[in-house]
């Protein structure tokens, strides 16, 4: 049995020179939003999900991005909304969001 149920990672990496990133596109800020508001909902913990920064996910030309595992599913956000379906959608409910999935 896997320790976590879902274990989420926002990549929050940030490139220099210009060329697209995560992290420009508010990696980090939806990140920490992402894991109040899974700990607010009490969706936190061993058997829960677990909310991670991540270094690049090579992606970013798509971003900003997220990885939920254990199934691998990618997906784009642009808001606190594409993020609160997310979580409703596939950490509560077990079901993929697929219009933003990658």
């Amino acid at each position: 049995m896997a320790y976590y149920k879902y274990h989420v990672f926002f990549c929050t990496n940030r490139r220099e020179g210009g060329q697209p990133c995560c992290a420009r596109l508010g990696g980090q800020e939806m990140r920490d939003y992402a894991k109040q508001r899974c700990k607010a909902l009490g969706l936190t913990g061993p058997g829960g999900v677990r909310i991670n920064s991540a270094g690049c996910l090579d992606r970013c030309g798509e971003g900003p991005v997220l990885v939920v595992y254990p199934e691998g599913v990618w997906y784009s956000y642009v808001d606190q909304e594409d993020i609160d379906e997310i979580i409703d959608s596939h950490l509560r409910g077990g079901t993929p969001v697929t219009r933003l999935v990658i």
